[in-house]
């Protein structure tokens, strides 16, 4: 076994829109990682209704352990997100971006910590080190962290860090409602609200290299109403 920890497997969720510039290095990275840390993987790669080549150079790299899953039109990265946790099958889930904006090395380090000397935690997020986004967008990211603090009291330093390992039976427990950006508000608040352990690390951030963020003010207004209506969601179940 290659592992210093007990977990023999994971599936690696990859959603994917209009990434054709780097879905192919972020597979092949993906596979390098995953064949030091696990016995078993699988990489799922979600392509939610790109209108490039996305789809088709995903199909191109599939094999027993690289599965590539089509939307016909693209539902966002919530759908995406929820596609590729419906059909992960091994012990552990982690998904990530297709943009090559992380190290995927730091896995281990997050493996290491669900069950490892440092204590036993359920869930392992991370927040970006040195964060390389435009101006505008750390602004923005700053401001949101605060609110979610203030709305929803998810005391975390980056939400939206798409660097999240979960045990599988934590993320499959977990109903995602809502759309868009979202999404990783809605699977942390419901996570605290299950009493699950969770652990911050600082991972490595890379600024973008090719292709372009599906982000757009537009997404961001809307996940705001969002963000109400998962207050009052909440709020609801708590009073049941």
């Amino acid at each position: 076994m290659k592992k210093e920890n007990k977990f023999k497997s994971i599936s690696l969720i990859l959603p994917a829109y209009n990434e054709e510039e780097n879905i192919k290095e972020a597979v092949e990275n993906a596979t390098k990682v995953l064949e030091k840390i696990f016995d078993e993987y699988e990489i799922i790669v979600v392509d939610d209704g790109s209108n490039d080549k996305t789809g088709e150079i995903a199909d191109s790299l599939k094999s027993e352990k690289i599965k590539v899953i089509h939307h016909e039109i693209n539902r966002g990265y919530a759908s995406a997100l929820r596609t590729g946790i419906k059909n992960a099958t091994k012990e552990l889930v982690f998904y990530t971006d297709a943009d090559n904006q992380f190290d995927l090395n730091e896995l281990r380090k997050a493996v290491n910590l669900l069950d490892g000397d440092k204590g036993k935690f359920d869930v392992v997020i991370g927040y970006r080190k040195d964060r390389r986004d435009r101006l505008h967008r750390l602004i923005i990211s700053k401001g949101y962290n605060l609110l979610i603090r203030f709305l929803l009291g998810i005391r975390v330093k980056d939400a939206d860090c798409s660097f999240k390992l979960f045990k599988r039976d934590v993320i499959k427990g977990i109903e995602i409602k809502h759309e868009g950006w979202l999404v990783d508000t809605e699977i942390l608040a419901k996570i605290i609200r299950k009493g699950y352990k969770i652990k911050e690390i600082p991972v490595k951030h890379y600024p973008r290299k090719k292709g372009k963020s599906s982000v757009k003010i537009t997404s961001i207004l809307k996940t705001f109403f969002e963000l109400i209506k998962l207050k009052i969601e909440l709020s609801l179940l708590q009073k049941e």
